[in-house]
């Protein structure tokens, strides 16, 4: 074996035991198994293995491009109608949820360790996996934002049910979810290498942040929008790639320091997080009495994160699936679109 199969042996094991362990998460329910499966295997390979390990530049690129796709591909037409309904009062619902999470993350940088944008992005409520993906692209703390965002994912997706039943009432319909895709498997394909690649050139021309993200991102809903792309998804086995890609990347950056840092930090995050849920449910009460939906539908459409199971859960109990799907994917792409900025300001502030 030459010098090249040798360097690439660790990181096709890696790969490997993160795909074992994406299965495995897959099983028992665990939301973005493949995210989580790689960022396990990676973690295990760089705390428990000398010699350090690399996912491929182009790799990366290629992973934060089809992520890019996946939440493009979920503007339609029906979201912005739902939208343009009581387009105010969710705009501001929006601001407001932006603004928690800034606060969510100048709470947490009362840990020491934590900086401004490692606090705000592990704490920016939408796009969980964009905003991993983007994290280390604009200076924060990946392996902090990957472990605090994807907690409070799981704590959403376990009180989400409980509190949708307790607190306001619902039951189970028994409908189903969303309509799968049906321009077929290539169809998918075609739809995501073409916004991917287009919107990679575009966005880097344009000079965009994290332009691997954003730019397919911003071609994918343009395309879904024109008619084009006549309901094209990202085929579920290239998004579970993409997001065991990103996954990985974060965990074998991790060390022992910065894992007792996070370890450090986590009382602190969670009594944080449990306070942006909370302040979230409150946004949704307001957004439901202004705009006349339920208030079970305002709370989902305002849950802070977790966006599939949301829309598992409205479907199941039979709340108004387009106002919730609006209500998330406007939040999703103003807090994508805005981390860049927020990045900026919040170095300039320290600094100052």
């Amino acid at each position: 074996m030459g010098n090249r199969g040798r360097e690439l042996l660790p990181l096709a094991a890696v790969v490997a035991a993160a795909v074992v362990a994406s299965l495995a998460f897959a099983a028992l329910g665990v939301p973005s198994p493949a995210l989580f499966g790689g960022l396990l295997a990676g973690l295990v390979r760089a705390l428990a293995v000398r010699g350090a390990v690399a996912v491929p530049g182009p790799a990366t690129t290629a992973g934060q491009a089809v992520i890019g796709v996946a939440m493009g591909s979920l503007v339609d037409l029906g979201t912005l109608r739902a939208v343009a309904a009581n387009w105010l009062p969710v705009l501001l619902v929006t601001v407001g949820t932006l603004a928690l999470s800034l606060g969510a993350g100048l709470l947490l940088r009362l840990q020491p360790g934590i900086t401004p944008v490692t606090g705000a992005f592990s704490m920016i409520a939408g796009g969980a996996s964009g905003i991993i993906a983007m994290a280390r692209d604009l200076g924060a703390d990946d392996r902090m934002v990957a472990v605090l965002q994807y907690l409070r994912v799981l704590l959403i997706v376990v009180l989400m049910p409980v509190v949708a039943t307790v607190v306001y009432g619902a039951s189970g319909s028994g409908t189903t979810g969303p309509a799968e895709d049906g321009s077929g498997w290539a169809g998918g394909l075609l739809f995501t290498v073409g916004c991917g690649v287009a919107g990679l050139v575009a966005g880097r021309l344009a000079r965009v942040p994290v332009a691997a993200l954003l730019g397919p991102m911003v071609a994918a809903a343009a395309v879904d929008l024109s008619g084009l792309g006549r309901g094209a998804e990202v085929p579920g086995p290239v998004q579970a790639a993409a997001f065991l890609v990103i996954g990985l990347q974060v965990g074998v950056s991790f060390t022992r320091s910065s894992l007792r840092t996070i370890g450090r930090a986590l009382p602190l995050a969670l009594a944080v997080i449990l306070g942006l849920v909370v302040a979230s449910a409150g946004l949704g009460g307001v957004l439901a009495a202004v705009t006349g939906v339920s208030a079970l539908d305002g709370y989902l459409a305002t849950t802070p994160g977790g966006l599939y199971a949301v829309l598992a859960t409205a479907s199941d109990i039979g709340a108004d699936v387009t106002f919730v799907l609006a209500v998330q994917v406007l939040r999703l792409f103003v807090m994508l679109l805005s981390a860049p900025l927020v990045a900026r300001w919040l170095r300039r502030s320290a600094g100052s």
